[in-house]
């Protein structure tokens, strides 16, 4: 299901696992963007990846959100 190159990983995540999840520093819900495979946390200012369709949840492996995000 995923690529040999890591470029186009599993652009899915299960709903049922993404309503468990929660932001590790808040403890508030995550948005799935699947465009850049990442779970956006709104309130901690967060982007945690989504490697081969597992969620990278640690802080130090998160990138900060642009205004734009």
């Amino acid at each position: 299901m995923s690529s040999t190159n890591g470029q186009d990983s599993i652009r899915v995540l299960d709903p049922a696992l993404l309503s468990l999840l929660v932001c590790p520093e808040t403890k508030s819900p995550l948005e799935y963007n699947k465009a850049n495979s990442e779970l956006i946390s709104r309130q901690a200012g967060l982007a945690f990846p989504v490697i081969d369709g597992v969620p990278v949840l640690l802080a130090d492996q998160a990138r900060a959100l642009n205004p734009d995000d």
